[in-house]
């Protein structure tokens, strides 16, 4: 069998519960005087619950681009993206963002907190975008401050934290929906050693309390050893890393 054939793709076990599925998903962009480049092609991944999916490649093969597609933040030129029994792009653009804010969980290489709201605050963001009474998200906000070590930070603002303070912070509002999935790009390419393997250590800790799903873009193989199973991205293509 061809390697780069969407049959050879890895998939998972069917007598797991998929969260995720994808199947034969392409998307190119144009580039100048070179015509359509294409960043994605044709294949297929299933995601199990509860997994920690770490997928690598080298710098520009398409890793962002991927999960972008997977959180909804962009439309595939062509394939399917199911979350559940749910199309995911089988939605108005309206729908995808309601998808976005319920359904996924989001941590960047950045932490994109608000500077001018607390930690718990912070956290609290997806919840009351969704019309939850500030009472009430803020209860599970700390919560979720406590379950990343930093209850004691709760008041604090984001110029108040450290780097690693601040991405955990990070971790816990993409939790505060209780989404199906959390996304992960580059969480602790920002980060010195130390501190990124304490994070490292935490996204694992959390996943397996927690049973929460996570697929991890990262550079950082010792990160990637961590998670229940590494792809990579190599060529538009996924395959199971050897």
């Amino acid at each position: 069998m061809d390697p780069s054939s969407p049959e050879s793709e890895p998939s998972v076990a069917t007598a797991k519960e998929v969260i995720l599925s994808v199947s034969s998903l392409s998307k190119t962009y144009p580039s100048v005087g070179r015509g359509p480049l294409p960043v994605l092609e044709e294949f297929n991944l299933d995601v199990v619950k509860g997994e920690v999916l770490a997928i690598v490649g080298e710098s520009g093969s398409g890793k962002s681009t991927l999960l972008q597609i997977l959180g909804g933040l962009d439309r595939p030129d062509a394939g399917k993206v199911h979350m559940g029994e749910l199309d995911v792009f089988d939605q108005s653009d309206e729908q995808l963002s309601n998808f976005r804010n319920r359904m996924v969980g989001f941590v960047f290489q950045f932490h994109h907190l608000l500077p001018e709201f607390s930690a718990v605050e912070n956290v609290m963001m997806p919840a009351l975008v969704q019309g939850q009474r500030p009472s009430k998200a803020s209860v599970r906000a700390t919560e979720l401050l406590g379950q990343v070590g930093l209850v004691d930070r709760a008041e604090h603002r984001p110029g108040e934290l450290s780097g690693g303070e601040k991405q955990r912070v990070a971790i816990a509002r993409a939790l505060m929906n209780e989404p199906g999935l959390v996304l992960a790009d580059e969480p602790t390419g920002n980060l010195d050693e130390k501190t990124a393997d304490m994070l490292h250590d935490e996204v694992i800790r959390l996943s397996r309390e927690l049973g929460q799903t996570f697929v991890i873009v990262t550079h950082n193989m010792r990160f990637a050893a961590l998670a229940d199973r590494v792809l990579v991205l190599e060529h538009g293509r996924l395959r199971t890393q050897v």
